[in-house]
């Protein structure tokens, strides 16, 4: 089957699930249908310890009945995309909906539909090619390269090579119909350092749209030993309160936790610690906060989001001052505004807000740099545990990384916990790096903290 008689396949499938349940009685109805072919392999040491290959595809179908103060949602999903199939679903889509309480701020968008539909390179048909055999051996060099890095390297939790290929094809019952491909690879090196009675591991990886777009297999491998071999000796610190800077790797997850204080779901539910703080300053002036989702090439974007709309940048907050939510159709409704375009859906599951490409603005300066303004403080490598409270912004998470003297490294720390509040934290951000990596969906230069509490001996 051809690409295009493939696409023309998936078009017939959820135009028939929507014309069936609107002729069973909803009154609105979208659907979603979405072909995957996931490639993933680890090698640990000179063997393979496992090849996985995966096609999966799936069709979600959602709808809306009248009810007498709000529209009744039912959510259906089956990989039976026969046309018997589709029709059933379709039709008991709409009889548990009956059953459902109605909810005025339920419904399709009215308006925004994305169009036309951008190429935002998410995706090279030439690395459909690409033969699983080279991916196995793209995670043996990166094995290799980290073994052979230093004798202490003897061992490791293995090394992965992923890619995935996706179709997502969503319409509705107000005639948007539109579909994009995508891909993401990656390739991750976990190797296992040892010195006498100290054994410490770390990793790196590499992530991007296009295979072209990876970092060398070898300098994965070698990275992943640097960071490996760096923590040998590690020890703990007194309690104290200094400066704290978060890395490259680190820092992204300070970003996530505080997207999801500014979903709309949060917001409307009153359990993030900023629900009353729109149009306020609540963090430093270095700080900027974007979101988009027509970044070309970007691992969270997307032409459309899960209900159709068209995706675009938002500034959430800017220079300090908090400038909107993360919403989509059915957050927006309960809060009084429009959506975003950060509806995210699955397809077993309904709406509901999620980010696309986020990111904190770079700032100025290296790592190196930063590192050499403190004169006594953390520089933190990896966060361990979910120690976050987004009702209250209390924040204490596990941590490691290394220590710093007169604008010095040390020695490397270990079973540590750093302490705070994020509201404050975010008042407190002194610097911002100017190095932005992208190894996911979210990414943040290096952040530092002028003071937090770090928690050890």
């Amino acid at each position: 089957m051809s690409r295009e008689e493939g696409i023309r396949e998936m078009e017939s499938v959820v135009l028939r699930a929507i014309d069936r349940a609107e002729r069973a009685g909803a009154r609105q109805v979208d659907a979603v249908l979405a072909r995957s072919d996931e490639r993933e392999v680890r090698v640990r040491g000179d063997e393979i310890e496992f090849v996985k290959q995966a096609r999966e595809r799936g069709l979600g179908i959602r709808a809306l009945v009248e009810g007498k103060d709000g529209l009744r949602t039912a959510i259906v999903s089956t990989s039976d995309l026969d046309a018997d199939a589709v029709d059933r679903m379709a039709e008991e889509a709409v009889a548990l909906a009956r059953e459902t309480a109605p909810d005025p701020a339920a419904g399709l968008p009215e308006e925004g539909f994305a169009d036309p539909i951008p190429d935002l390179a998410l995706f090279d048909p030439e690395d459909l090619a690409v033969p699983l055999e080279a991916r196995i051996e793209d995670a043996r060099r990166a094995e290799r390269a980290a073994r052979e890095a230093d004798p202490r390297i003897d061992n490791s939790e293995g090394s992965q090579a992923s890619s995935g290929f996706a179709r997502i094809l969503y319409a509705n019952s107000r005639g948007f119909l539109a579909s994009y491909e995508s891909a993401s690879h990656g390739l991750f090196a976990e190797p296992l350092a040892r010195e006498g009675d100290s054994m410490q591991r770390d990793y790196w990886m590499t992530t991007g749209r296009r295979l072209a777009d990876l970092e060398d297999p070898v300098s994965v491998g070698r990275k992943a030993a640097e960071r490996a071999l760096r923590r040998l000796g590690a020890r703990r610190v007194p309690t104290c309160e200094v400066p704290v800077l978060f890395d490259g790797i680190t820092a992204p997850s300070l970003i996530g936790q505080l997207a999801s204080c500014l979903s709309g779901y949060a917001i409307y539910r009153e359990s993030s610690f900023l629900a009353d703080r729109l149009g306020d300053t609540i963090a430093s002036e270095r700080v900027t906060l974007i979101d988009d989702g027509r970044l070309p090439g970007g691992l969270g974007s997307r032409p459309f989001d899960g209900e159709g709309l068209a995706t675009r940048r938002n500034v959430l907050i800017d220079r300090g001052r908090l400038q909107t939510w993360l919403l989509d159709c059915y957050s927006a409704r309960k809060l009084g505004m429009k959506s975003t375009g950060n509806a995210s859906r699955g397809v077993g599951s309904g709406p509901h807000v999620g980010t696309t490409n986020l990111w904190l603005e770079p700032g100025e300066g290296s790592l190196e740099e930063l590192i050499g303004e403190i004169d006594r403080g953390l520089l933190v490598t990896e966060l361990i545990g979910m120690g976050f409270n987004p009702t209250t912004g209390d924040y204490s998470r596990g941590a490691a990384g290394l220590w710093i003297e007169k604008g010095e490294i040390v020695h490397p720390v270990e079973e540590i916990t750093i302490a705070g509040n994020l509201g404050d934290m975010l008042e407190k951000i002194d610097r911002v790096g100017g190095e932005l990596e992208w190894r996911g969906r979210t990414a943040s230069p290096p952040i530092r903290i002028a003071r937090m509490t770090v928690a050890g001996e």
